[in-house]
């Protein structure tokens, strides 16, 4: 049959489709015009189907954009090429902010799949645009005459960031070894999120399930009515389940009178990723390794953990060794002191048994309740989830002088989350802040802060964010509500402080180059005030009778903050060196993970009795913007610590020192270099002094 009638055939067909990609296009609430307040994500709208297309169509705009900065007769310059790079891709990001966050935050089989099948397709247009040569050379053009132009100090770290972009994104590799590096990239790529949906499987799977009431013997009253709750979600009424999620996990192995079952549960929390039951994530992680290894051998380093350090405050491995081991010693031998204490306990009990890992909780908080006469159990009824929530947004307003608003009309992804504008006082909107609280199967373990968008300025406007705050807190139940640990109201000070970094970032562009181990001095320095006296009293009261908490329970707070503190420092440490050592090797392949650990933990000196806070099975900081860099933490609180001292040298809620810090700091970090805008701020570079001080390790 001739062409032109296969043609005239197929031309009906060919304008349906046409048709229908047109009405699909109308209907995607990415695709069309945003009639939501403020253009928040239209989450009463957004279905999974609408993702692959609008991701495509972000792909698409963003090549077509791509491609007309290559194309431009003139001249490179900084406005059409490294600002026109940096504004390209709205859409694409757009779509991915919303659709990440939610894989983390309310995730199905569906959006598991469905980031499998996105994933090759971001890494392979990434690749298309960091190893472009033609955009290469002309970002390369403009950074080559950055000693004759007059560039201010955001532009030309928006400069140098790119260019050092593409240098370590593989723009100098040969067509072969550009070939390669996609390969890996998509890989790697897909790796990622195999390990995290093991680990989000392993977790919801990991439980202990108590059928007498006897060996709920010692657990406090909100405890088991936790479990019994949690028993009625999982169709097992009359019974008691206790998961390896942070707020079951802990207080049973705090205040659990039967050993076995805390011995079980804390193994179902270890063993996780660690079984042969079709998620193991020992090989996933080799592979991830030997990726990352063979990616940066390519690239000119010898391990993955130089070429992660290169562009961070610390630099290099070595540099993060020696710091440390600083603290190492010091928080060791207060670990080891702890322990005897512990044992002490044990034998006055008859115990006959020594301290195990799983025994720590339970004996510390003995321990804690004998020194201090002060229990978390105790400590709870003063710090209801709604008062810590109000007591973060007074802090925000005395120092910032924000105000918050709750909004009821922006759309939601799950009926527990909470929305609120965020103003300069009475005066122009800052931002959106979305708050989502409690745990569930749909949802990872842990706490972080993200943005369904960050701010930058747009024709001479800003943009404003749409920040996240998104935690796994001790939930209501019937006739109780939720009441926090001390933990978990450090946890929220935390994040708040990620959120308002994001709220306050006031960039010209939408790059963001924060080195990593300064990311969490806007979070940490604001864990500083949650004990403070005079912090309290504007937040801490008692959830039945309104009183605020008496001055003795602070006292006692405040003479027990060094409590556990060697404990809790070495297991966060032990992490951060098991970290550095997965990514110090050259060849990750044929390592036994187990005994791989083993080593590393025996070439510190790691006690029996603790164990780093993250074993490799579940350890996603690694492969999750923490690369060689969960020392990160420590190192930020160096700066965080010699932070806070600047209002204790002034007052607790001083605006003029706030100011400072918000000016220098949390609007400007990410667009130049840390320390210069630490030392803005401070006059110095930050003394390590104030940290050990904190730990009680000087």
């Amino acid at each position: 049959m001739p062409k032109k009638n296969i043609f005239v055939i197929f031309m009906p067909v060919l304008l349906l489709m046409a048709l229908c990609l047109s009405l699909a296009a109308q209907d995607n609430p990415f695709l069309t015009p945003n009639q939501t307040p403020f253009g928040a994500p239209p989450f009463d709208r957004i279905q999974i189907g609408h993702y692959l297309p609008a991701v495509q169509e972000g792909i698409k705009r963003q090549q077509a954009e791509i491609d007309a900065i290559v194309a431009n007769p003139k001249a490179a310059t900084f406005k059409n090429t490294i600002v026109a790079l940096d504004m390209s891709g709205q859409l694409l990001g757009d779509v991915t902010a919303v659709f990440y966050s939610l894989l983390g935050a309310v995730t199905s089989p569906a959006m598991q799949d469905l980031a499998n099948e996105l994933s090759p397709l971001l890494s392979a247009h990434n690749d298309n645009i960091a190893l472009n040569g033609k955009l290469f050379a002309r970002v390369k053009a403009v950074y080559d005459k950055r000693a004759r132009l007059k560039f201010s100090g955001v532009q030309l770290y928006l400069l140098e960031n790119t260019y050092r972009g593409f240098l370590r994104s593989g723009a100098l590799l040969d067509n072969t070894q550009k070939e390669r590096l996609r390969e890996i990239n998509r890989e790697h790529s897909l790796l990622t999120l195999k390990f995290d949906d093991n680990l989000l499987s392993e977790t919801n799977s990991s439980y202990i399930v108590i059928d007498n009431q006897a060996a709920l013997a010692g657990l406090p009253e909100s405890v088991v009515a936790m479990g019994e709750v949690t028993a009625k979600a999982m169709n097992m009424a009359g019974k008691w389940v206790f998961t390896t999620q942070r707020p079951s996990w802990t207080p049973f192995l705090q205040y659990a009178e039967n050993r076995s079952l805390r011995e079980a549960l804390y193994r179902a929390y270890w063993m996780r990723g660690d079984r042969d039951n079709g998620r193991d994530n020992k090989g996933v992680l080799q592979k991830i390794l030997t990726y990352r290894e063979e990616r940066y051998r390519m690239l000119g380093y010898k391990t993955p953990a130089q070429f992660y350090l290169e562009p961070r405050m610390a630099k290099s491995p070595e540099a993060v060794h020696d710091f440390l081991m600083r603290l190492w010693s010091p928080a060791l031998e207060r670990a080891k002191a702890e322990l005897a204490e512990m044992q002490k306990i044990i034998d006055a009990e008859q115990g006959g048994f020594r301290l195990a890992p799983e025994d720590w909780w339970y004996y510390a908080e003995k321990l804690r309740k004998a020194k201090y006469d002060l229990d978390d159990s105790e400590l709870r009824p003063y710090f209801k989830l709604e008062n810590v929530q109000q007591g973060v947004f007074i802090l925000a307003e005395k120092l910032y002088g924000l105000k918050f608003v709750e909004r009821n009309d922006i759309p939601i992804y799950h009926p527990e989350v909470k929305v609120f504008e965020v103003h300069e006082g009475s005066g122009p909107l800052l931002g959106i802040l979305y708050m989502d609280f409690f745990p569930r199967d749909s949802k990872q373990g842990g706490a972080w802060s993200g943005a369904f968008r960050t701010s930058f300025y747009q024709n001479g406007t800003r943009v404003i964010p749409f920040s996240t705050l998104v935690c796994n807190f001790t939930k209501p139940t019937p006739g109780m509500p939720s009441l926090l640990s001390i933990d978990e109201v450090s946890t929220l000070f935390h994040e708040f402080g990620h959120s308002l970094d994001t709220l306050f970032t006031d960039s010209p562009y939408r790059s963001n180059f924060a080195p990593q181990d300064s990311v969490e001095l806007p979070s940490q320095i604001m864990e500083h005030w949650v004990l403070e006296p005079d912090m309290l009293k504007l937040y801490a009261n008692h959830y039945q009778t309104g009183e605020v908490i008496p001055a003795v329970l602070v006292d006692k707070l405040k003479k027990s903050s060094l409590f556990n503190q060697g404990f809790e420092t070495v297991e966060y440490l032990a992490a951060c060196f098991l970290d550095m050592a997965w990514h110090s090797l050259e060849n990750a392949a044929n390592v036994n993970v187990t005994r791989f650990e083993d080593k590393i933990m025996a070439s510190i000196g790691l006690i029996p009795e603790i164990l780093p806070r993250y074993r490799s099975t579940y350890f996603a900081h690694i492969h999750g913007g923490y690369e060689a860099g969960y020392y990160s933490y420590i190192w930020s609180g160096v700066l965080d610590a010699d932070a806070f001292e600047a209002f204790k040298e002034t007052s607790l809620f001083d605006k003029k020192t706030a100011a400072s810090f918000r000016q220098n700091v949390l609007a400007k970090l990410g667009t130049e270099d840390a320390m210069t805008l630490y030392k803005r701020f401070r006059g110095r570079e930050p003394k390590v002094e104030p940290l050990l001080k904190k730990r009680g390790l000087l």
